[in-house]
């Protein structure tokens, strides 16, 4: 009993602060993104709400980057005033093991990692497809993120000849692109026409464009209200160009990969997600683990301030060696589930050892 008492006291702690520092950050991202969305629409007739809303729908994706880095820091400032108040000293004259007041939060790193795969990321993938739609709303059609600053190409050939497509936005995982340039030319590579739109919705064989303009080399240009693009790329096809993984929800990716491997495309970029995802709830506890290597020092020795600089610059490195990790399966040098699962297995190793010398070393 007394063990379930105090292992309950531990996880609530530590889920308290791992909590408080996610809502910190997003308090702090949604402000300073706030700030960059008035300074874009300075001039413009939007209501201060809107753009509130649209950062807060902007920011979820970037803190679902950042999330390893709360559970560090959370578990770090946890431990660290448990520490301080003596409540770490209380549990080993209480004949309590460092493994049995760090597996509380190993339980609830898991939890949490459980819920940011299965229902955190299906949110934020849709949350930030609102934002692209109130984005498109606030500043018309060209207004691009920082991702998608030089917009999105792709280029389909039919008995026409061949279509080059640019899209500034692309809403609905590529169904929808707003911005649109189309660049048509003949089957013998001579330049045909060039069409501007608006907006532009995958129907079955065809585009159809709206608020269309039509430029030709021998008449003035001439403006439609809709045009129909023949097509014959399938929406999974339309994905394959317009979509990155991080937009598609953990859910949908297991059909993204499937239908990405019958159209013939490259699948690195949807399988490197999909186990990221599977890897999270393992790499919060990881960073559960190297959190508590860092932070169950007694105060009275000192070196406080070095082993928690440590824990930072730990959790930094592993970040540069997830992110390498990525690049190389992105350029197809590594297995995505060799991608997803080494920083894991570095960093819980890591954690783990140091545990261990200081535990019973």
């Amino acid at each position: 009993m007394v063990l379930n008492t105090l292992g309950r006291y531990f996880a609530a702690r530590f889920v308290t602060s791992a909590l408080g520092v996610f809502f910190g950050l997003f308090v702090l991202l949604v402000f300073v993104d706030y700030i960059d969305l008035l300074r874009r629409a300075g001039g413009l007739a939007v209501s201060a709400f809107v753009i509130a809303q649209a950062s807060f729908f902007r920011v979820p994706q970037l803190l679902e980057r950042l999330m390893p880095f709360c559970i560090l820091i959370g578990g770090m400032t946890c431990y660290l005033a448990l520490s301080r108040r003596l409540e770490l000293v209380i549990a080993r004259a209480a004949g309590l093991s460092a493994w049995q007041f760090i597996s509380p939060a190993l339980w609830s790193a898991l939890a949490l990692g459980v819920f940011a795969s299965a229902v955190f990321n299906p949110m934020s993938a849709y949350m930030q497809e609102r934002a692209k739609q109130m984005e498109v709303e606030l500043f018309g059609q060209g207004s691009g993120s920082l991702q998608d600053a030089n917009g999105f190409w792709m280029n389909q050939v039919s008995a026409e000849g061949q279509s080059i497509i640019n899209a500034a936005r692309s809403q609905q995982q590529g169904a929808v692109l707003s911005g649109i340039s189309v660049f048509r030319f003949e089957p013998d590579f001579q330049f045909k026409d060039r069409i501007e739109a608006r907006e532009a919705v995958l129907e079955p064989g065809y585009w159809l464009l709206k608020d269309v303009r039509h430029y030709t080399l021998d008449s003035a240009p001439v403006a439609q209200e809709t045009f129909r693009l023949p097509t014959a790329l399938t929406l999974a096809q339309v994905r394959n160009s317009f979509t990155t993984p991080e937009s598609v929800s953990f859910w949908q990716l297991p059909s993204y990969i499937r239908a990405s491997e019958s159209s013939g495309f490259a699948t690195s970029g949807y399988r490197l997600q999909y186990h990221k995802l599977l890897a999270k709830p393992f790499l919060l506890a990881a960073m559960v683990m190297l959190a508590a290597s860092v932070s169950l020092r007694f105060f009275r020795f000192g070196g406080v301030q070095k082993m928690v600089l440590s824990g930072v610059g730990a959790g930094f490195l592993l970040y540069i060696l997830s992110k390498v990790t990525e690049d190389l399966s992105k350029a197809e040098l590594m297995h995505p589930l060799a991608a997803a699962w080494l920083p894991v297995c570095v960093g819980g190793l890591a954690g783990f050892l140091a545990l261990l010398y200081q535990e019973d070393g």
